[in-house]
């Protein structure tokens, strides 16, 4: 593992490091090309296992407390700039340096921190390895990866080489490799890195976790997760995510974006607190969304028409943890619909399921069948309201950002670092949430073969704990 500057991945590299990289001796024999009755489980190769080293886990590990948190962010475009905004209204934050390779970007951010009443930042935008001299800095202790997901390892991994703490937008990692080498760059460094998944701090998703500690929906036996948000427009677009994201369609086939859904329920099931992901095993459905679109949409002899697209419109995963709990995870960006995240737990005493958000408990009466869900969400919120969105719901609602999750999500960061407390999510769990993108792709290329998650814990996730 190499450390500080000397760290070095091209871009051409990177994107050549597929999931598959390594993995045949594990999957040697395993299954065909079709799926097999009762097939073993494939265990990805070498090269997407925990490296051979000894360093102290970070599992409860507080940060050391700061009065003053100075940032720097890398990554100034649509997503980056509403962070810097954001934290620029967070008390007791510093803005001190900022990066993008495009240098008007780097530069309206600037004016940006400097109409806030804070000292003009140091600018980085010589080219794309630039990032590095911002992590270098000495009046940085925060950095915010918000960039194409590429580079998102690269950086966070620069940034806690150079011993600083890291927040880096979703997906985080895109490989198992990457996987193992965040964790080891955050025990070495004893830094922690935060995946940003802000809907892990929706006011929905935070309300039901406080009713699932609560004990109001018994024992938890199930949940479904999705991203299933129509991007076809965007994908297409010839500027922000459409520069870059529709590229991941041509060379993968999977589950491209998990967390978004699966954070929140990996929450309430304390995943890495008492229980973790086992296995999983996930298959996908034709691509035919992104080749219309470009039929209806893209002039022939554009170059867009010489791409291929690898991706099926619809992944759907199955996920087993230890303790026996299910999960289904699903991804589709390429249909007609509305946006859905699912966001559904089942207990013993009860079920919730999100858009539109509705409960039904055991022993409850409907209006006509018996079997009626209650959609008065608003009832449950004196009482199950979580204590962040207590303390900042108000000025989260008045600063959008998804409903307000962004705003309370960049606020409890910042409070934890400055209080040093605990993060509410570690290493371990941006790992774990992001690890369905490459295991789905082995699954998927194995004829929905069911494939071993790795223990990015070590072992740890047996013990019992809760943040927030």
């Amino acid at each position: 593992m190499n450390e500080g500057k000397g760290f070095s991945l091209s871009r051409r590299n990177l994107l050549k490091s597929a999931v598959l990289a390594g993995a045949g001796a594990g999957l040697k024999g395993v299954c065909g090309s079709q799926p097999v009755a009762a097939a073993p489980l494939a265990v990805p190769g070498p090269s997407a296992r925990a490296p051979e080293v000894s360093y102290e886990p970070m599992i409860g590990v507080p940060f050391s407390a700061l009065e003053t948190v100075r940032v720097g962010i890398i990554g100034i475009g649509g997503r980056g700039t509403f962070h810097l905004r954001d934290l620029l209204q967070i008390d007791h934050v510093q803005v001190t340096a900022l990066c993008d390779i495009v240098k008007e970007k780097a530069e309206r951010g600037g004016k940006l921190v400097e109409e806030a009443g804070q000292k003009t930042p140091a600018l980085y935008t010589k080219d794309e390895r630039d990032f590095e001299n911002l992590c270098q800095r000495d009046d940085v202790d925060l950095v915010y990866v918000v960039t194409p997901w590429e580079w998102h390892a690269p950086m966070a991994l620069s940034a806690m080489n150079n011993g600083k703490l890291v927040g880096v937008e979703v997906p985080g990692v895109k490989t198992l490799a990457e996987c193992w080498q965040m964790v080891e760059a955050s025990g070495k460094n004893r830094r922690h890195c935060i995946l940003l998944e802000n809907c892990c701090y929706g006011e929905n998703e935070l309300l039901v976790l406080t009713m699932i500690r609560a004990g109001a929906l018994g024992d938890i036996k199930h949940a479904e997760a999705a991203y299933d948000h129509d991007l076809r427009a965007e994908l297409f677009a010839n500027r922000g995510e459409g520069l870059w994201r529709r590229t991941e369609h041509t060379q993968r086939d999977g589950n491209l974006y998990p967390t978004h859904g699966l954070g929140p329920v990996a929450r309430y099931m304390d995943i890495n607190r008492g229980d973790r992901f086992d296995y999983l095993v996930s298959m996908s459905s034709v691509e035919k969304g992104l080749s219309l679109y470009r039929a209806e949409h893209v002039p022939q002899g554009d170059p867009r028409w010489s791409e291929s697209y690898k991706c099926g419109d619809v992944n759907t995963s199955l996920i087993k943890t230890v303790r026996g709990r299910t999960i289904m995870l699903q991804h589709d960006t390429c249909s007609p619909r509305p946006y859905d995240r699912i966001n559904l737990v089942s207990g013993t005493k009860g079920i919730f399921r999100d858009y539109p958000p509705r409960f039904f408990f055991d022993g409850m009466k409907g209006p006509e069948d018996g079997h009626g869900w209650d959609e008065s969400i608003d009832k449950y919120k004196e009482k199950y309201t979580h204590p962040l969105w207590r303390q900042y719901g108000e000025p989260a609602r008045s600063r959008g950002g998804h409903g307000g999750m962004d705003h309370v999500m960049n606020e409890r960061l910042i409070q934890c670092i400055r209080q040093g407390m605990v993060p509410d999510m570690d290493v371990y769990d941006l790992t774990s949430w992001a690890a369905p993108g490459p295991l789905s792709e082995l699954s998927v290329a194995q004829g929905s073969a069911p494939v071993k998650f790795p223990d990015f814990t070590s072992g740890r996730w047996r013990e019992l704990r809760r943040e927030s």
